[in-house]
């Protein structure tokens, strides 16, 4: 089966950082999971938003497997389809990135985008 080219996705080694910050948290991924989101600001005009979140919304887009659900509210995901969550912890960066094929242009910090 061919997965859905506008999915959002994780890589493993951002679920493994998930499921360690999650543990630290007190959290499970039964009772919770990821929110992904945009909002207006930032240098390039919106900036991402993730968070752990146990409740959905109205209109929420799901996404993931039973090990780890990942939840966009509709308007986010009209900038976020396609969007691959992955995470560095290299020399030049560490933290969560979005690989959002939407963007036309991203901030030197990576934390912010235009579309």
């Amino acid at each position: 089966m061919l997965a859905d080219p506008n999915a959002i996705s994780i890589t493993d080694k951002a679920r493994n950082k998930v499921n360690e910050l999650m543990k630290d948290a007190g959290v499970s991924t039964t009772t919770h999971f990821v929110r992904v989101g945009v909002k207006g600001g930032g240098c390039s005009g919106l900036s991402y938003e993730l968070d752990f979140d146990d409740a959905l919304q109205t209109g929420d887009m799901e996404f993931g497997d039973e090990s780890l659900k990942i939840v966009c509210d509709m308007k986010s995901f009209l900038y976020l389809c396609g969007t691959e969550l992955d995470f560095s912890d290299g020399l030049n960066g560490k933290g969560f990135n979005f690989i959002n094929p939407n963007a036309a242009r991203t901030c030197g910090c990576g934390e912010s985008f235009a579309i």
